[in-house]
C-alpha cells in the first residue's frame, strides 16, 4: 500500500485521498468508515451510539461500515470498549471481509481516534496492511469526492490470523509498572482541562494518572484540515512534552479511544515500544487504589 509522504519512517500506514481515490476498485482493498459517536447524558457522562444511520446518509464509495462497540468490543467486558480475545476479533473481523491478503483503509468522519482504534487492534493482533486515510471523511468530502448512499457495501468473508503482540495493549497493572520505570512514560491523551482537573466531564474522579504527562491527541493533527502533522511536527510534539522515541510509552485516556492517536504517530515515526491502556480511566478513575491527581 502506498504510504503518505511527510517524512515518517512507517509512511505505509497512513493513505491520502488521492490514493484512496485512484484504487477504489482494487479487488483486495476494504474500506470501512469507523465512526462512533459519544452522547452527552443529563448526568454529565457520556453514552456511545452508533453512527450507522450517518453512513446510510453518504460514505466513501464502496467503504462498509465497524461498529466498533457492537463488534470490536468484548461483549461480556464491564467497559464498553474493552478488546475482544484473539479469537472473537479475528472472527469478528473475518466476517467483514478482512483477510491475510486484504488492504485495509480505515476512516471517521469525526474524530480520527475511531478509525486508529481500530487500527490499532488489527496492529495489535499481527495485521499490518492497514492505513489511515489522512484527513478523513472531512477532507474526502472538500474534494468533492466519490461519495455513497448504496446499501450493498459488505466483502466477501476473509480469513483472518490474529496473533496478539504483548504491549500493545495493557491493564492496569503494566501503567502502574510504568509510573515506576524510569525508561518509561505514561500519556494522557484527553484534553489538558480534563488532565488538569477543570474540566466539567470526568470519568469518576477529576485530573490524570498521578505521574502522568498530558499529549492531546488533538495536538498531533493539523486543525485545518485533520490530517497529521508531519514527522517533524510530530516529533518536535512528542519532545514538547517529555516523551522520548527511546521511552516505552503507554497512552491512556477516557477508554482507550483517544490513546491510540498517540500510539499511532509514534508508530509513524518508527517507535516500536509503545501501547494504550485498554479501558483507561473509566477503570482507573473508579478504582480509588489507583493514585490520580490534577495535573496528572
Amino acid at each position: 500500500m502506498s504510504g503518505s509522504s511527510g517524512g515518517y519512517t512507517r509512511p505505509e500506514f497512513l493513505v491520502e485521498t488521492d490514493w484512496l481515490a485512484d484504487h477504489l476498485d482494487d479487488p483486495n482493498l476494504r474500506i470501512f468508515d469507523c465512526t462512533t459517536h459519544l452522547v452527552p447524558n443529563s448526568d454529565g457522562t457520556l453514552r456511545a451510539e452508533s453512527a450507522l444511520a450517518d453512513y446510510w446518509t453518504g460514505h466513501i464509495s464502496g467503504a462498509g461500515y465497524l461498529d466498533l462497540q457492537a463488534e470490536l468490543s468484548d461483549p461480556g467486558g464491564a467497559f464498553r470498549f474493552t478488546t475482544p480475545s484473539a479469537e472473537d476479533f479475528a472472527a469478528a473481523v473475518g466476517a467483514r471481509g478482512i483477510g491475510e491478503d486484504s488492504r485495509v483503509v480505515l476512516y471517521s468522519t469525526g474524530a480520527v481516534s475511531w478509525a486508529t482504534r481500530v487500527w490499532w487492534m488489527l496492529y495489535a493482533f499481527g495485521f499490518e496492511n492497514a492505513a489511515i486515510l489522512n484527513g478523513g471523511w472531512r477532507k474526502w468530502r472538500a474534494e468533492a469526492r466519490a461519495v455513497s448512499t448504496d446499501d450493498d457495501c459488505s466483502y466477501p468473508p476473509g480469513r483472518f490470523n490474529a496473533q496478539a503482540r504483548p504491549g500493545l495493549i495493557v491493564d492496569s497493572g503494566a501503567v502502574l509498572a510504568a509510573l515506576d520505570d524510569g525508561n518509561a512514560v505514561v500519556v494522557n491523551a484527553l484534553a489538558r482541562d480534563q488532565h488538569d482537573g477543570t474540566s466539567e466531564r470526568d470519568y469518576g474522579r477529576p485530573g490524570g494518572i498521578t505521574g502522568s504527562v498530558c499529549l492531546p491527541a488533538l495536538d498531533l493533527l493539523n486543525p485545518d484540515d485533520g490530517r497529521f502533522l508531519d514527522a517533524s511536527g510530530l516529533r518536535e510534539k512528542f519532545s514538547q512534552n517529555g516523551i522520548g522515541m527511546e521511552q516505552k510509552v503507554l497512552a491512556y485516556c477516557g477508554g482507550g479511544v483517544a490513546a491510540t492517536v498517540d500510539t499511532f504517530a509514534l508508530t509513524l515515526l518508527g517507535h516500536n515500544n509503545a501501547g494504550i491502556y485498554d479501558n483507561s480511566l473509566s477503570e482507573w478513575a473508579n478504582n480509588h487504589e489507583l493514585p490520580m491527581r490534577a495535573g496528572g
